[in-house]
């Protein structure tokens, strides 16, 4: 069975766009960096070929990470979803109970996630504690830091998809 991975039209726009820079750019320059390498002599004590191969092994390898992952990809219109409960491309608004800070996460799929821009994934801890919470439910959530407990404030629609 294949499971898919939930991404926003955004984030599965990107990984396109990382896929086809690999496989129409990078793979090519790699290519004439081990070839220049390799006119240089020995290959044995040749840096820049040991180099250019470490990379091209590397690209090789994210343009087959970034080929199931768009092949995987379950594209879902953020901008599009209902908003009585926290589901995946909701922006929701939580209230620390301990601190009595608030703070907003938009719920998105695990290659999208990004705390410093306001994103969790839906499979983190927090994000799978929030999922199907109404406005004024309360969430439990263990973190590293111990357990916390959150209100959650407010469920808005995405403003992109």
């Amino acid at each position: 069975m294949v499971t898919r991975i939930p991404m926003s039209r955004a984030g599965y726009d990107r990984l396109k766009g990382e896929l086809e820079r690999l496989e129409r750019f990078d793979r090519f320059d790699v290519v004439k960096a081990i070839e220049e390498a390799r006119a240089h002599g020995d290959l044995s004590e040749n840096a820049e070929y040991h180099a250019a191969k470490d990379r091209q092994g590397m690209i090789e390898g994210r343009i087959l990470e970034l080929r199931d992952k768009v092949a995987r990809a379950e594209v879902i219109a953020c901008s599009q979803v209902e908003c009585n409960r926290a589901i995946f491309g909701t922006v929701v608004t939580l209230m620390d109970m301990e601190t009595d800070e608030e703070v907003t996460y938009q719920l998105l799929g695990p290659e999208e996630a990004d705390v410093k821009s306001g994103s969790i994934s839906v499979l983190s801890p927090l994000g799978q504690s929030l999922l199907g919470k109404c406005v004024g439910d309360e969430v439990l959530t263990k973190t590293p830091g111990g357990v916390r407990e959150f209100e959650v404030v407010d469920i808005n629609p995405s403003s992109i998809d």
